[in-house]
């Protein structure tokens, strides 16, 4: 048997790590995982091994499927390279003790116009015909049924393309769904808004653009009903987006952290580590991107972030698109998520997020600052809501070039009542609970008690200079606090003391002089946060949507901008220019 594409997948996995392949480090962390394995496996104690045969027939069967769309409706599908990558991944690791399939949850993260529907529609019709499974249920998943049904119906058209197909695994092709009577299986359209989500038997679930998830709900519901499975496949593909609260971001970072597992292993890794590690062996994923120092104006980081630049991703759409958000700011987010796929924060960005990420140290602990001073913002928000405590410490450090600079570290911590933690509303309130990232304080309302508790804790370790506070729901906890010794600052949330310290914040965190532990909920109250300029250049931190939290955020600004007034020049940066602070 001549295995052509799994010869091609492993040039194409061979060419990434050579640099004959454009690719960011995500891509490079999953060819450097298969490559490996592919070494491992000749070990006794490796449990996997990697079957050609089944890795090279999924790709034929999907090369007798026809495109329905666009220029090349009518033709044959033919595969590229990176999505042979993927599907003799996906398709060919296998258990040695049983031959059942290795990967059981596959996540591809890709921008717009990489034929992530076409691709996705395919091996939905594999699995329903082709992967020997009796009573296979296959559902194509999305928050609404108009989105499920975009896979799907892509697969009814591939399908009633295909009469061969259809003869030789007696497929019907009905309105609303796709079965084949033989085997009593069937391929189907789901939604959240469906009336099916219960009972079900997943053999395999297709979830589009999972980014656009609001709730985690269907995602849930897909990957639990596949527990009665032989051999499962959960597969997500999906676009960036800004919501890093939602189960994409959460499934994207658990991605990461199994990437960098790979690239802390790579003798030759170049790459700055950042956020974790973890071992899985049943999951797999790539990230189609641009890496950090990448300039995204650039035709060389077009054609990184889109695997099929040149093919369906055409060269002069890329540059027209490019040149728009150059001269729109507001058009910029909108580029770089769809088109080169960077996670953002809202629509309209007020921190540099690739930025804030350089920023992060997991070795930091606020140990290390046992003893010294520090200023703790306090953001107490609303009773049924998160709250937040920043404590904010600052060293002088002199460069490389013998220059003194002034380093700012932050550590946050974050309480909500249990109620609302365990409500739904934010799907990783609750893994944050579990980190220790977030208290959950009893009932429905949070407990000012385990925030008093935790500024006493912090007396006890730390130089408490000032506890800068928003007296809006308040009052009653700074004056216990007052009357225990505590050196209370009321700083109102207005332009005037918020627009200087979010310029300052912004200003460090480009320029390294910032560092924080990598904490994931302040990351995700940042990347909130919309930036409002009025007409005299002063900026305001706001959010778009009432569930994007940015109390975190208010805490740290008004931590910092404390730090900045007392910064020991003898004249606040309020004061040379003129502005009053409180």
């Amino acid at each position: 048997m001549v295995f052509s594409h799994v010869n091609a997948a492993s040039r194409y996995a061979r060419g990434v790590i050579a640099g004959k392949v454009s690719a960011c480090k995500w891509v490079k962390a999953a060819c450097l995982r298969h490559l490996g394995d592919l070494e491992k496996q000749k070990l006794q104690s490796f449990p996997y091994r990697f079957d050609k045969p089944k890795a090279e027939d999924v790709c034929r069967f999907i090369e007798t499927l026809r495109h329905i769309k666009g220029e090349w409706a009518g033709t044959p599908i033919c595969l590229q390279p990176w999505q042979k990558f993927i599907l003799c991944c996906v398709f060919g690791w296998v258990s040695k003790a049983d031959g059942l399939r290795r990967f059981r949850t596959c996540y591809i993260e890709v921008p717009r116009k990489n034929a992530k529907s076409t691709i996705s529609s395919a091996v939905g019709l594999y699995m329903l015909t082709a992967d020997e499974e009796d009573g296979a249920e296959v559902y194509s998943a999305a928050t609404t049924r108009d989105q499920a049904k975009i896979i799907f119906c892509d697969a009814q058209q591939m399908a009633r393309k295909a009469p061969r197909l259809c003869e030789n695994f007696g497929v019907q092709v009905n309105a609303h769904n796709i079965n084949v009577l033989a085997t009593a299986s069937k391929f189907e359209a789901l939604s959240a808004d469906s009336s099916t989500l219960d009972g079900l038997n997943v053999h395999c679930g297709l979830i589009d653009e999972l980014h656009a998830h609001k709730t985690r709900d269907v995602y849930d519901v897909i990957e639990t009903a596949t527990g009665s499975r032989r051999q499962p496949l959960l597969w997500t593909i999906t676009t960036a987006g800004s919501n890093r609260a939602g189960i994409c971001y959460e499934v994207r970072t658990y991605l990461v952290k199994v990437l960098n597992s790979v690239l802390r292993a790579w003798a030759e890794n170049p790459y700055k580590l950042e956020g974790g590690f973890a071992e899985d062996e049943t999951f797999f994923g790539v990230i189609h991107t641009i890496d950090d120092d990448d300039d995204w104006t650039t035709a060389t980081a077009w054609k990184k972030a889109n695997p099929n630049y040149g093919v369906s991703v055409k060269a002069d759409d890329m540059a027209r698109k490019c040149a728009k958000a150059m001269q729109l700011p507001s058009a910029v987010n909108n580029f770089l998520t769809k088109h080169l796929n960077v996670w953002v924060n809202a629509d309209t960005s007020w921190m540099d997020m690739r930025a804030w990420d350089a920023c992060a140290d997991s070795s930091l602990c606020a140990e290390d600052f046992t003893g010294q001073s520090c200023i703790i913002g306090l953001d107490l928000a609303s009773k049924v809501d998160l709250a937040a405590k920043v404590d904010l410490f600052w060293r002088d450090v002199k460069s490389g070039t013998g220059k003194t600079e002034r380093h700012y570290y932050a550590f946050g911590r974050y309480y909500l009542p249990e109620e609302a933690a365990e409500d739904g509303r934010n799907s990783q309130y609750s893994g944050w609970v579990r980190d220790g990232r977030i208290v959950a304080t009893p009932g429905a309302t949070t407990d000012f008690a385990y925030i008093k508790e935790d500024l006493r804790d912090d007396r006890s370790r730390f130089e408490i200079d000032e506890v800068p506070f928003d007296p809006w729901q308040a009052n009653q906890l700074a004056g216990e606090l007052i009357t225990e010794g505590f050196t209370m600052v009321e700083m109102r949330p207005t332009v005037q003391n918020f627009s200087e310290p979010m310029k300052e914040l912004e200003r460090l965190v480009l320029s390294g002089l910032f560092h924080h532990d990598g904490d994931p909920v302040l990351g995700w109250m940042v990347s909130n946060v919309v930036c409002h300029t009025d007409a005299k250049d002063n900026i305001y931190p706001r959010k778009e949507r009432p569930e994007n939290k940015i109390d975190g955020v208010v805490a740290l600004v008004m931590a910092l901008g404390r730090a900045i007034v007392n910064d020991g020049s003898g004249e606040s940066v309020y004061e040379k220019r003129g502005v009053l602070a409180f």
